[in-house]
């Protein structure tokens, strides 16, 4: 393994950490240890250290460039090692994060387009040169869709998932010389070992019954067994393909969707009692103690005319809501909505303002694809019922 040692400059150092903000400082870090491996590749290209005259020697430095990197944490700027002939060059470009060279890539994609801002140009250009040509972003696509279209792709029948959720979110993708939005669906599935994974998503047309279907069949395709309960909203479509597709398993509506459809039926002012006891029905500790405060308060506000819109949605949703209370308690707070997946949107939507229109599908499957990989080699690590 090579070995990289590090001369700090402590007072430099200590000057950032004093008048920088924690970003500031991770990119400094950043820089100093990417500055270093590079140099240490050098090394061990030019089979010499510095001022080091010895016949193994393969070719002598020349001085550095800078050049800019794009990371999640913002832009970097690097001193790049050269060498006299000009073949020297660092693996740390080509071994950088899956969604930095999606990112970058989408760009490129704009750029050679003639959709792209002068923001995004001036990115492309500090980091691939004057010229970006389609050939080099073909070069660039071949390394990274493969990995993306085979981690989408992978066999799910090794695991069982006892819970599953869904969702989507929209985006917007250039299709035939027009601006149009597109859905993008993600499935996560909880393990028996306590475990959540991403376990599947797709870029397709907006929110229906047969995309919702396309997506699950894929999942089942892929040997995604019947889970023991799907959580979503409540749109319609995928209730329905849910129904279709996985016979048999019961629907958990989102608690959290529903509850905000609840209180957007209530007077504006002076609710606070009845919101906090429609709350306290869902943080019951069964389904059966949680029937019994259900009663409660329909037999309590039945003549409030106030009420009646929300007593009756609650009413009609309110079996599909509490489903995760036959579930063991251990799982409950998970299962009970889809805001693990909307954390995921969050990280999402945060990349794709960077682009904020891709200039195609692929594009938009293969930033998604490379990020989602990203979060879900970090989450499994974590137990989630730990």
């Amino acid at each position: 393994m090579t070995q990289v040692q590090f001369n700090l400059n402590l007072e430099s150092l200590t000057g950032k950490i004093n008048h920088s903000n924690l970003d500031e400082i991770t990119k400094a870090a950043i820089v100093l240890v990417f500055n270093e491996i590079m140099k240490k590749e050098q090394d061990d290209y030019l089979r010499a250290s510095s001022y080091e005259r010895i016949e193994s020697r393969v070719d002598y430095r020349n001085g550095y460039y800078e050049r800019e990197l794009i990371l999640s944490s913002g832009k970097i700027t690097l001193k790049v090692p050269r060498t006299r002939s000009g073949e020297f060059s660092p693996s740390l470009f080509e071994r950088y994060s899956r969604v930095e060279q999606s990112l970058v890539l989408s760009m490129m994609e704009m750029v050679i387009q003639g959709v792209s801002t002068r923001k995004v140009t001036h990115i492309v250009e500090q980091l691939c040169g004057q010229n970006v040509s389609k050939s080099f972003v073909s070069s660039m696509t071949e390394k990274l869709d493969p990995i993306v279209r085979k981690w989408s792709t992978r066999q799910l029948n090794a695991i069982y998932y006892p819970y599953v959720s869904v969702d989507a979110m929209y985006i917007k993708v250039r299709e035939h010389q027009k601006v149009v939005s597109k859905a993008v669906y993600i499935a996560q599935g909880f393990t028996n070992r306590n475990k959540k994974e991403i376990i599947g998503f797709m870029v397709s047309h907006q929110e229906s019954y047969e995309a919702w279907k396309e997506f699950l069949q894929s999942l089942k395709q892929r040997g995604l067994a019947s889970p023991k309960l799907m959580i979503s909203d409540a749109h319609q479509g995928l209730k329905k393909a849910i129904s279709t597709v996985f016979i048999g398993t019961p629907w958990q509506r989102c608690t959290v969707h529903f509850k905000r459809n609840l209180f957007s039926e209530l007077p504006k002012k002076g609710m606070e009692i009845e919101k906090a006891i429609i709350k306290d029905i869902f943080n019951s500790l069964d389904a059966e103690m949680a029937r019994e405060k259900l009663e409660k308060f329909l037999v309590t506000y039945k003549e409030n005319r106030k009420l009646q819109k929300t007593l009756t949605k609650l009413e009609e949703g309110f079996e599909d809501a509490i489903q995760f209370l036959n579930e063991p308690i251990k799982w409950q707070r998970h299962i009970r909505s889809t805001n693990s997946l909307e954390r995921l949107n969050q990280e999402i939507r945060r990349r794709e303002k960077v682009i904020r229109i891709f200039p195609n599908d692929n594009s938009a499957f293969r930033l998604i694809g490379a990020l989602l990989i990203e979060l879900d080699e970090r989450k499994s690590q974590k137990n989630i019922l730990s």
